[in-house]
């Protein structure tokens, strides 16, 4: 069996390159704490990391969304929930940007101690994406850990009794599906269809939109995968479903990720990879706008998972 080619060998096959185009997402990675340990994680987030974004990174990064005229800022961590500083980095996006995205972890939001937030959220129209990786409870407690599905749906319930998610509202929830193994990505139009019907019948919940993508083998999912001796066969099943199509959509063309400690990288994923935005590690600070169209995005075996089928937007 041959190696699965590099990532870049496969762009020059199609005489294609991977560069930016206009930067309007700033998405910021607040912590790699987290309440949950899941099992698909690339980022190997956790209850023992204790990397985790200050607030006068905050600042600086609320500094660099002004004068880089971003549209919108993506909010993620670990459990953004986790941060004793969101609610600055929230309030202050707000004021500045269009759009605010803050991808929850339901069973933080859910706790006594972080539901808090859920008012704030709502006053701010920050759009919420929680992950809602099966309709079973003992599949999504496989990825993510016991009790996971129970407090999931509790906080639905708690978002949707705050407006998020019912028609009129203005308040935007989405959901995400990830497989629970090394599997391809279900179809996305037939499984929104699919949850809607049971999260309604089934429990009186809503939702606004539902993405599916497929696991991305970094950090806590590649130690298993090459762990169960599946790594390369699952990065083959990727590079198989290669897209050339796919390649024009995906996000690292129209955003940069901020590390919890400043630091730029083209995606979440080449965070997670150790790969820096155009090959050298910069802080927020040094930056005094987007990074310039055209510019060279960095690659690696998991950009495959990004470009393969209908990609990951």
């Amino acid at each position: 069996m041959s190696a699965v080619p590099a990532f870049s060998q496969t762009l020059r096959r199609h005489q294609l390159d991977l560069a930016r185009g206009q930067t309007s997402v700033l998405q910021v990675n607040v912590g790699l704490l987290c309440n949950q340990a899941c099992r698909h994680c690339h980022l190997e987030a956790g209850p023992a990391r204790p990397e985790v974004m200050d607030a006068a990174t905050m600042e600086q990064v609320l500094a660099y969304a002004r004068r880089g005229r971003f549209q919108m800022l993506d909010i993620t961590g670990g459990a953004p929930e986790l941060n004793p500083n969101l609610e600055l980095l929230l309030e202050g996006a707000c004021a500045l940007l269009p759009r605010v995205i803050l991808r929850a972890n339901l069973t933080a939001l859910a706790s006594d101690q972080h539901r808090g937030l859920i008012p704030v959220l709502a006053k701010n129209k920050v759009v919420i994406t929680g992950s809602f990786p099966s309709l079973n409870a003992q599949q999504a407690e496989a990825q993510r850990g016991p009790g996971v599905f129970e407090r999931s749906l509790e906080c639905l319930g708690l978002l949707n009794q705050a407006g998020y998610g019912q028609p009129g509202s203005g308040l935007e929830l989405d959901l995400v599906v990830n497989p629970a193994g090394a599997f391809q990505a279900p179809e996305q139009a037939a499984t929104a269809k699919r949850f809607r019907q049971a999260l309604a019948s089934r429990w009186g919940l809503s939702f606004n939109q539902l993405h599916v993508f497929a696991n991305v083998p970094l950090g806590r999912f590649k130690t298993w995968l090459l762990a169960s001796e599946g790594y390369e066969p699952y990065v083959r099943r990727l590079a198989e479903g290669f897209n050339p199509c796919a390649l024009a959509g995906v996000m690292c063309r129209g955003l940069v990720s901020v590390a919890w400690d400043g630091y730029l990288h083209d995606c979440d994923f080449n965070q997670a990879a150790g790969l820096p935005l155009g090959g050298r590690r910069t802080h927020i600070s040094e930056m005094e706008g987007p990074p310039p169209q055209g510019q060279p995005i960095a690659v690696g075996e998991h950009c495959y998972t990004c470009a393969a089928g209908a990609g990951f937007t």
